[in-house]
């Protein structure tokens, strides 16, 4: 019996033995393979065991939505002591490694010049697969490729200058603004825009405006914060609990699944014979008639709804942020739209693009409030980033394959944070690669047209109606403590988040908490 005990003792200790040895030949490896191809980026707590600190303090600050303070005290460690550039770290967590940038060489790299050597990894599929299949968001290589061939021709300038849509909605919207009502701009922009992508994408008038489906809008919530969470865990996520986001999953297809029935239900010829610019067809009936494959209909309808949803509501419920802080530039803005389009009649799409003053509030939104804050590729096959690497940071960072890299749009460069100032896009250009509100290079945003007319068209409508707005009580975020500083000077992005509420980040970059707002007309 003891003869016994002592053989599985000796089992489980080799094989214990294995495991570490293995462990430890595969970080010799991958050590050589940084070596080889450039060097580290600066570390992050290398002290750290098993990145259990790092993961406790990057959740800790995500419960309370101080992503943004986060990455900026990791930038800020060290850089008195240090000489080194501090806007590209790595960190190990889990027993892997990954690398954060917002240098803009380095984004570059992710997102054009090294296309073909970053994509979304299997990592990703397998967090965002429930929801997201193999669909253009969530696919590389060849799959991403003819996805996107596919669904590009769908956003043709016809069927977006077709307005008839966006102003259904608008107009269930307008009249729930007056009488001097204190309304929650946030809710009610999601609400909107999840009706207008619906009804764009599927033909379906769901209403959550008036409530009619409250329970799809509150699953849909749910969705996305649980995907969030997971993404946040990273190699831990495995105790992110996930029946209730299946089941959620779940009754979101069996909303949406009877349009893409009905549209399979078209013979297929039909389909292709009818007038691609046709803009009584819905966009998954136009895109079926490219496909037949309901998987493959489900995956990027999917897709659509949710960036079509979050970008734009969240724009504006920060755009309506700025105007009631800034009462000059709304007046300036009432102005000009009584000036061009007058504030009784329907604006066509070439009117409302031509007002440059909305464009010019809208870029200046995404300057300050970027939808996506971070991003995340991984390495595909060893390869590097251009700068940042090595003792002093003058060399690439080597990058192997499967190494996870994040970006951070939200801490790259730019112009004082401590003013909202439009004016400034009719003079000034940012440097390349520090301006990309709709991501960079093959992966662009193919909907970014679409959403820009959305918000366009919302603003100038929303104006033409109610001459000036003011907050209610909604106030900047007062936590001022916990900042990492370099001679005692408050950094950029410090002014930032001490003049703006508090700042959400989940799949997208939104307002905590309710932004209360009065128009007056």
């Amino acid at each position: 019996m003891f003869e016994n005990v002592s053989l599985v003792i000796w089992l489980a200790a080799s094989a214990g033995g294995i495991i570490i040895l293995r462990s430890a030949v595969n970080r010799l490896y991958e050590e050589l393979r940084i070596w080889r191809l450039g060097g580290h980026a600066r570390k992050i707590w290398p002290w750290n065991p098993f990145g259990l600190y790092f993961t406790y303090a990057i959740t800790s600050h995500a419960l309370r939505d101080e992503n943004l303070k986060f990455m900026h005290n990791c930038c800020q460690s060290d850089t008195q002591a240090n000489s080194r550039q501090s806007n590209t770290f790595e960190w190990r967590m889990g027993g892997e490694r990954f690398i954060m940038t917002s240098d803009k060489e380095n984004i570059k790299a992710i997102l054009a010049t090294q296309f073909n050597d970053y994509g979304k990894r299997q990592k990703f599929r397998k967090g965002w697969g429930r929801l997201l299949g193999l669909g253009i968001f969530a696919s590389d290589g060849e799959r991403w490729h003819d996805a996107r061939h596919r669904l590009r021709p769908l956003f043709t300038r016809q069927r977006i200058a077709d307005l008839a849509c966006f102003e259904r909605h608008v107009q269930n919207m307008l009249p729930m603004l007056g009488q001097g009502r204190v309304m929650d701009m946030k809710d009610l922009f999601n609400r909107l825009f999840l009706d207008i992508t619906v009804d764009f994408t599927f033909g379906r008038r769901l209403d959550t405006l008036s409530s009619k489906n409250g329970d799809f809008f509150e699953t849909f919530q749910r969705i996305l914060h649980t995907q969030s969470l997971i993404e946040r865990a990273g190699p831990f996520n495995f105790a992110i609990p996930r029946k209730q986001l299946h089941n959620d999953i779940s009754i979101v297809e069996s909303v949406l699944e009877p349009s893409i029935q009905e549209a399979l239900a078209i013979p297929e010829d039909v389909l292709k014979n009818l007038d691609s610019k046709d803009n009584s067809l819905s966009f998954v009936q136009q895109c079926a008639a490219l496909t037949r494959d309901p998987k493959f209909l489900r995956d990027e309808m999917l897709g659509v709804l949710i960036a079509g949803r979050d970008p734009t509501a969240n724009t504006l419920s920060w755009c309506l942020y700025e105007l009631a802080r800034n009462p000059a530039v709304t007046k300036e803005l009432r102005k000009i739209i009584e000036e061009t389009v007058g504030l009784d009649r329907k604006p066509t799409l070439e009117e409302v693009k031509g007002i440059k003053m909305v464009s010019h509030i809208l870029q200046e939104t995404l300057r300050l409030y970027p939808v996506l804050p971070s991003n995340v590729r991984a390495a595909l096959s060893h390869t590097t980033l251009p700068r940042r690497g090595g003792a002093k940071g003058d060399s690439p960072v080597g990058v192997p394959a499967g190494t996870t890299v994040y970006y951070s749009t939200q801490l790259l460069p730019f112009p004082p944070p401590d003013e909202f100032a439009p004016s400034r896009w009719g003079a000034w250009t940012p440097e390349p690669w520090t301006y990309i509100p709709f991501n960079g290079g093959p992966r662009i945003c193919v909907g970014q047209t679409f959403a820009l007319t959305e918000m366009v068209y919302v603003l100038v409508r929303l104006f033409q109606r109610y001459r000036s707005l003011e907050l209610v009580g909604t106030k900047p975020d007062e936590r001022v403590g916990g900042w990492w500083r370099v001679d005692d000077e408050a950094s950029v992005v410090e002014k930032l988040v001490g003049r703006t509420v508090r700042m959400a980040s989940e799949v997208t970059l939104s307002p905590k908490h309710p932004v209360n707002v009065r128009f007056v007309e």
